[in-house]
């Protein structure tokens, strides 16, 4: 029993090792820019090393992994070896790492961001990169790097050498269980027993920008983005890039500006976008689907705007909030949202309405974190939040969070309040989601996937349309524009033909609110969800120049067309053809219409221009 006990001590110790060196590289980092740390005041200070334990943890135990197999060994082997081993692995680990946090501090004041894979392209060059610093800097660079990494070394040799003596080898039953132990690490590694693994957007906490990057473990952060391979050629790329933009262009430059008068009566009003999840407009009866599902929107069809022939750009919600904020088109098998190296640089929606004037603000009943979500919404400029920490554990789901009422009756009770207006506010609903729980009846009962699938957005429908109700009952109403639309389609219901037919793609957007000119009406031009910032900018004479891949949605030519991206392919369609493409057999899935020619021309030019601007952002 000692023999076990003094092995699981030094996978303890050997663990907190490592957590310890990173609080000591949070601590370098924040006396490097101490004029920084000095505006962050003591508690979000202190909270930098509390938020920051989630990645510190998750990178310890990457490190632990070699150590702790090499433990097990003891238990056969001579422990004073295995020592050794450890020894030399953990000096290793040091030096590249201690190295790695002078370099960490050296961009940061330049780059803005933590450590990733972005300086990795210059190695090629390593006398620029030396030129670049001043003879200071390398001078005190290498000290702070050696002086570390001996004090670091001489630590973890001393703990490692205290520990492994009392280790002994012992009965082979004990290498089952260290085994077990090993492979436990898992949970520290992907942040816990959570359904969304740690990441970046764990570890952001505040309003200040500088407290949320020092709350990230560099290691972590740059260990991530060299996994995470950057992809150096345009996989999607058939013609020459001018080509490419002259196809794209010849059409897109008819579409941004609109032929009709404006809906609004004003150029500011309050703005509510309500994202809802997964609903297809195949359960949508004012649009030709199923009739009894969504009852509410098909009444408030009537008293707003319905655009009858609004698509998706992507399938799921990591890809449709960068189409809808940031008119940026999804990726075939990656996720810009994922990537904050990459997000920082992305036009954003709430941004520009801060430049109008607005008070932005996020709600969302789960957790922030989902794909990155709270990295990329406070890179948006978005500074206040609600989440799934702010509601009651029994008012969850199994999986996700908050039921969609819970959550929108929190929404409409911080909308009671007097508001600063003009203000922008996003709702993000989640019932409608897998596993579809909820406390309420289900309309088509829950006998299979389909109806359950059918009576969660009845009641996310129900929700919504007590939402509606109530904000017609408040004095912000009569300037209010409430946009909803869904943040992606759904393979549910099953529907005939191709599976990424735009069936799958096409979704509700719906304008309603006293802010509105013109109500009651149908808009049928193709658009889709990368057109709704460029055209809300340009209705309150905002700066849209930056949504490059937008059209405005009030233009009536029939030269409008959405284009939607999925796993190794592509959609693109007008009202006179669809051309649907596989990337992995080269070949078309679907050509209908008398526009597939044109069509494949042009869903194969903004494929590789949208992966080409992916690829090019840093």
């Amino acid at each position: 029993m000692k023999t076990f006990k003094n092995r699981l001590l030094f996978n303890i110790y050997y663990f907190l090792l490592w957590i310890g060196y990173f609080a000591f590289a949070r601590f370098f980092f924040l006396l490097f820019y101490f004029d920084n740390t000095k505006d962050l005041g003591f508690l979000t200070t202190l909270n930098t090393f509390i938020y920051g334990l989630r990645l510190d943890s998750s990178f310890a135990a990457y490190l632990c992994f070699i150590p702790f197999l090499a433990i097990l060994f003891s238990v056969f082997i001579n422990p004073k070896k295995i020592g050794v081993i450890i020894k030399w692995y953990s000096a290793t680990l040091i030096i590249i790492l201690s190295l790695l946090l002078i370099i960490d501090a050296s961009l940061y004041q330049s780059w803005g961001t933590r450590l990733d894979t972005s300086f990795l392209k210059y190695l090629n060059t390593p006398e620029i990169m030396i030129a670049s610093a001043s003879t200071f800097q390398k001078i005190t660079g290498t000290f702070f790097w050696v002086i570390i990494s001996f004090l670091f070394i001489k630590i973890f040799n001393k703990v490692i050498t205290n520990k492994i003596n009392n280790v002994q080898q012992g009965f082979w039953l004990q290498s089952v269980i260290f085994l077990l132990i090993t492979a436990a690490l898992i949970i520290p590694v992907r942040g816990g027993l959570q359904t969304i693994p740690v990441n970046q957007s764990n570890v952001y906490f505040s309003k200040k920008m500088f407290a949320n990057h020092a709350a990230i473990n560099y290691g972590w952060n740059f260990f991530n983005a060299l996994t995470h391979k950057s992809i150096t050629k345009n996989v999607y790329k058939y013609f020459d890039e001018e080509v490419a933009k002259n196809i794209i262009n010849k059409r897109q430059n008819k579409l941004l500006t609109a032929n009709t008068d404006s809906i609004l009566n004003t150029t500011n009003p309050n703005v509510i976008l309500i994202v809802w999840e997964s609903l297809t407009a195949k359960v949508v009866g004012c649009l030709g689907g199923e009739p009894n599902v969504t009852e509410n929107l098909n009444k408030l069809s009537k008293e707003g705007i319905l655009f009858t022939n609004f698509y998706a750009n992507g399938d799921r919600t990591d890809k449709g909030i960068p189409a809808i904020l940031s008119g940026y088109y999804p990726q075939p098998t990656q996720s810009i949202m994922k990537m904050p190296n990459k997000t920082r640089s992305l036009p954003m929606l709430p941004k520009k309405m801060i430049d109008l004037g607005y008070k932005t603000s996020f709600y969302y009943g789960g957790d922030l974190n989902f794909g990155n979500m709270n990295t990329y919404l406070r890179n948006a400029g978005i500074t206040n939040f609600v989440d799934g920490n702010d509601f009651d554990k029994k008012d969850w789901n199994s999986k996700w969070g908050a039921h969609d009422h819970v959550f929108m009756n929190r929404f409409a009770k911080d909308l009671e309040n007097k508001q600063s207006q003009p203000f922008f506010k996003i709702a993000l609903t989640l019932t409608s989601h897998e596993p579809y729980e909820f406390p309420d009846t289900y309309k088509f009962g829950k006998d299979t996937e389909e109806n359950k699938f059918r009576s969660a957005h009845a009641y996310t429908d129900k929700t919504i349309g007590n939402f509606i109700k109530f904000a017609k009952q408040q004095p912000w109403y009569k300037n209010t524009l409430i946009i909803i639309v869904a943040d992606h389609g759904h393979r549910t219901p099953k529907h005939e033909g191709a599976f990424n037919s735009p069936k799958k793609f096409k979704i509700p957007m719906l304008w309603l609110g006293g802010a509105l000119h013109q109500k009651g009406i149908k808009i049928d031009n193709i658009a889709s969800q990368i057109d709704i910032s460029y055209t809300l900018l340009d209705l309150l004479k905002g700066d849209n120049s930056d949504f490059k891949f937008s059209k405005n949605i009030f233009n009536t030519s029939n030269k409008q067309y959405a284009h939607y991206i999925f796993n190794k392919g592509f959609g693109t369609l007008t009202k006179n053809g669809l051309y649907l493409f596989d990337y992995v057999s080269k070949k078309p899935i679907l050509e209908e219409g008398t526009a597939a020619t044109v069509l494949d021309s042009l869903g194969k030019a903004i494929s590789q221009d949208a992966f080409q601007d992916f690829m090019d952002r840093k």
